[in-house]
């Protein structure tokens, strides 16, 4: 181990970036956690956990709250476990009652000095020490270093979507969530991970385009503009014979449907049709049942279900949250207890302890963000969504505005295209119009000479008008205007000098007092601009740590009182899960996406039938083959789901047993 005071280097990559961070030997997991959403701006916290590769090669969760403990108790567990290893190995070979008898004194000695290490209760224990040296100066296991992270420099831990929401549309909050969710989940589509049917993924490209692109252009995205950007799913391209060129043309045309969508839009868009894909969000588990049947056990966001070994796309048997109250395992052994308490528990054995906790994890968390979402949304919620409703009106402003101006753009080029068109016809008409000028410049000589003779004409009646103008203006001297008319005409004209006189009066008071408000606007405006930095200043303030209230509980502790030996050294752990028998299960009343969205449906089935005129069928894969008899049966992925939920809990579970 590295002295406790020197410094670690830490690499987490995102799904669009890689942070580095330098930590402490005693930094925890909660402590890195909270560094690297700070860093990107995320509060949806409860979705995400810090992903590693533990020393056996394994992918895993970093642990954020998990209890100090003390390492000299830690030792000695470890030195309980050789002597019990030892006793069965001596046991084996036929070992004397001597023997025996010493080697049953030394693991009750160590027990005894167990059950004096911190207060520990006898029989806790973890599963093993993950290889991890008990030398070392590190006295807690919530430390980073403690939580059998793969060594290296730097340290490597993958910042992922833990936990999926139920509906996209309804959870998702943030931007930042967002692009997350969008940027795990394509990954999974292309990597076949998430399997994906070819008209879907066709789709699924064109949003992604509109996502990374915006709206196509033909001036910018000429023919080849998609060729380096990776799309779709390697099983879907080689199932169809159609080269690059053909693939881009047929992506571009969808793509040119969500012409005007944001970017944030087409991202949601995305995840909206790809919720309804039926492995998107189940983490698979090896598992066995009594009769050793091999079987997939599926945990998601809507409960757990059951699959056959060589179907991860169709369930047999599923149990929504709501029917259960408490999880338990007992070493190999997991046990579900149904909230009908009539029927017998749902038993099942995973290859190792390390499943069953990983398991319990994913149970425990996916079954609280079950329960929190038919309760009302917190305080922290209730402001984050109104915070995004007003991004989101700021952002379509910003978009409106985008659109206008690009919208005049175009218009004034199309009537600059539309001049210059005018102009070259006109510069051809006046080609072919030469020998019209001819013949009209002798007809303006002819013109002028007319014009010559008028103006003389012109001349002379002006003349005759004159002389007519100067013998009515002597007529009208030779008349006096009499002294009342006068008089009365020169008050006329004072009264009019005193009614423009009020009238600018007015006008001068109405702008003095127009200036006055205007003053009194720009002031206002200033404290309001003072005020929201002010309270973004105290977000921000709040922003810095996570509260643990926005994590969902998980089973971190490998050592708590409610980890127990049972027989032969076994651990068991047992749970239980607050819940309600009056909620109804949401996947009574779900429906896909395709099923509610005509146009959706239409686009599906046209780009269907499109890709059928290429399709290679000796390139037909398992689960294509498995998708296409549920098509054929009428089958989709909520369908399924309350098909295999019906009856009462105790059938499914003697259907498992039967399996």
């Amino acid at each position: 181990m590295v002295a406790s005071g020197k410094m670690m280097n830490v690499r987490v990559t995102t799904m669009d970036a890689e942070l580095e961070f330098a930590i402490q030997q005693s930094t925890t997991g909660k402590q890195l956690f909270d560094q690297v959403v700070k860093t990107i701006g995320l509060r949806e916290v409860w979705f995400f956990g810090l992903q590693y590769t533990d020393s056996k090669g394994d992918l895993t969760w970093i642990k954020l709250y998990k209890k100090p403990e003390n390492v000299v108790c830690k030792h000695m567990r470890k030195i309980k476990k050789i002597i019990i290893r030892n006793i069965e190995q001596r046991i084996s070979v036929g070992p004397s009652t001597a023997a025996s008898s010493s080697a049953a004194g030394d693991v009750a000695a160590c027990g005894q000095q167990q059950r004096n290490c911190s207060g520990q209760r006898p029989g806790q224990e973890e599963e093993d020490s993950d290889g991890e040296d008990l030398t070392g100066s590190m006295p807690f296991s919530r430390w980073v270093m403690s939580q059998d992270v793969q060594k290296g420099d730097p340290l490597q831990f993958k910042f992922r979507a833990k936990f999926y929401p139920e509906d996209v549309a309804e959870e998702l909050i943030q931007d930042i969530t967002l692009r997350l969710f969008y940027l795990q989940v394509k990954n999974a589509i292309l990597s076949d991970e998430i399997y994906c049917p070819p008209e879907t993924s066709v789709l699924l490209a064109s949003y992604a385009v509109q996502a990374r692109h915006g709206d196509f252009s033909k001036t910018t995205h000429s023919p080849g503009f998609l060729v380096n950007d990776r799309l779709l799913p390697q099983r879907v391209i080689d199932q169809h014979k159609m080269s690059k060129d053909e693939w881009e043309n047929s992506i571009t045309t969808w793509w040119q449907e969500h012409r005007g969508m944001l970017r944030e839009d087409a991202m949601m868009e995305y995840l909206k049709i790809a919720q309804d894909l039926e492995m998107y969000g189940v983490n698979y588990f090896e598992i066995r049942n009594k009769k050793g049947t091999e079987l997939w056990l599926g945990v998601d966001a809507l409960g757990l279900n059951i699959y056959e070994k060589d179907d991860r796309l169709t369930p047999k048997i599923g149990f929504p949250w709501s029917e259960i109250r408490n999880i338990s395992f007992n070493d190999r052994k997991f046990i579900i207890k149904p909230i009908d308490k009539k029927a017998p528990d749902f038993v099942f054995f995973a290859p190792r302890v390390r499943i069953n906790k990983r398991i319990l994890a994913l149970c425990m968390g996916n079954h609280e963000l079950y329960m929190r979402r038919r309760k009302p949304d917190t305080i922290d919620v209730q402001q984050m969504k109104a915070q995004a409703r007003e991004e989101k009106n700021a952002k379509q402003q910003e978009r409106e505005k985008l659109q206008l101006a690009l919208a005049a753009r175009e218009r004034a080029e199309k009537k600059q295209q539309e001049y210059e068109e005018k102009l070259t016809k006109m510069q051809e008409d006046m080609q072919r119009s030469q020998a019209d000028i001819l013949e009209a410049r002798d007809m303006i000589r002819r013109l002028e000479e007319q014009l010559k003779q008028m103006q003389a004409i012109k001349d002379e009646l002006e003349a005759r008008q004159n002389e007519l103008t100067v013998m009515i203006k002597r007529l009208e001297e030779t008349k006096n205007l009499e002294a009342a008319e006068r008089q009365k005409l020169e008050e006329e004209i004072r009264l009019k000098q005193e009614e423009v006189q009020k009238i600018q009066d007015e006008v001068s008071a109405k702008d003095y007092e127009t200036k006055r408000l205007q003053e009194e606007v720009e002031e206002a405006k200033r404290k309001e601009v003072k005020i929201k930095k002010n309270e973004a200043a105290a977000a921000l303030i709040a922003a810095t740590t996570t509260p643990s209230h926005h994590h969902v509980e998980e089973d971190e502790e490998d050592n708590e009182e409610e980890l127990t030996n049972g027989e032969n050294g076994e651990k068991n752990f047992s749970k239980d899960l607050s819940t309600d028998e009056h909620i109804k299960d949401p996947v009574e009343e779900r429906r896909t996406l395709a099923e509610r969205n005509e146009r959706l449906h239409d686009q599906l089935k046209a780009l269907k039938q499109d890709l059928a005129l290429s399709r290679d069928d000796t390139m037909e894969t398992v689960n294509d083959k498995i998708h296409r008899e549920n098509v054929r049966q009428g089958r989709d992925k909520y369908k399924t789901l309350r098909e295999i939920r019906k009856g009462n809990t105790k059938r499914r579970v003697d259907q498992f047993e039967n399996m």
